[in-house]
């Protein structure tokens, strides 16, 4: 893969049916792709702040990753948290962080834009897979806040985009697992379907049944206390929720791990 050192793994899971199912871990800094790896994930997409639902790292980060990472990653290019309809600046910022990450030669770029009305942005989406290059670009779940799936996924194909992040529209995997199946036969091998959503042991199998998904994206995620002995109750970094300066996230290589043994089964 671009960007990557010789020791990068290419094996994949293989389920029963001997279908390979590549299982990609969306993780937070460092720390969570190195865990994620050491786990057994395929692939990483490497974000900040997974509480806003992921955006975009730093450069640091992303060189960081480059020396550390054994197996492929993904960078999400988000200026910020909440809806995927952005102004001409934050535009602007997105081409220039997928340029920069082209010139890393990182493994592939996340993205997502949307017009008003709910449909893909097919203007922003082409010239960001234009300035992409070699890379890999996916869409992420900006997907499953469109109108129409069936409409967005042809607009993605008339992108040149490579793949997409999806629930099915749904808050779960298990919930949109009709959709999901339904975009599986509609992308055929135009488009790859990465299908997310709540994914854990005791559901990773069955999604993989009754979906025929190919590749799978889960974060496996747990709150760990910070190390600071001292605490300054009167002033917190933002929000209402003065323990979360207190609380970090990680990556739980021990659930990753658990999730990828229930494909396996």
């Amino acid at each position: 893969m671009l960007g990557l050192s010789p020791k990068i793994r290419t094996d994949r899971i293989l389920t029963k049916n001997s279908q390979p199912t590549l299982i990609e871990l969306c993780v937070e800094g460092i720390d969570g792709l190195l865990a994620a790896q050491a786990a057994g994930a395929d692939r990483v997409e490497l974000c900040a702040s997974l509480v806003e639902g992921g955006i975009t790292p730093s450069l640091g980060t992303v060189r960081a990753a480059l020396e550390l990472a054994t197996i492929p990653f993904h960078v999400i290019v988000r200026p910020r948290g909440g809806d995927f309809l952005y102004s001409e600046a934050e535009y602007r910022s997105m081409l220039a962080d997928v340029s920069a990450l082209a010139d890393l030669c990182v493994a592939g770029v996340v993205v997502g834009c949307l017009n008003a009305d709910g449909t893909i942005d097919e203007t922003r989406m082409g010239e960001l897979a234009r300035a992409a290059g070699a890379l890999n670009v996916t869409c992420h779940r900006a997907f499953d806040m469109t109108r129409d799936p069936a409409e967005a996924l042809e607009a993605l194909v008339r992108c040149k985009v490579g793949r997409v992040l999806t629930s099915g529209q749904r808050d779960s995997a298990l919930e949109g697992a009709e959709l999901l199946a339904a975009l599986v036969r509609q992308a055929g091998e135009r488009i790859i379907i990465l299908g997310c959503g709540g994914l854990d042991p005791d559901n990773i199998a069955e999604v993989l049944a009754r979906t025929g998904l190919k590749e799978m994206h889960f974060a496996a995620l747990a709150d760990v206390p910070s190390a600071m002995r001292y605490r300054n109750p009167r002033v917190g970094m933002g929000g209402s929720d003065l323990d979360r300066e207190y609380r970090t996230t990680v990556t739980d290589g021990a659930l990753v791990a658990a999730t990828i043994a229930a494909v396996r089964a």
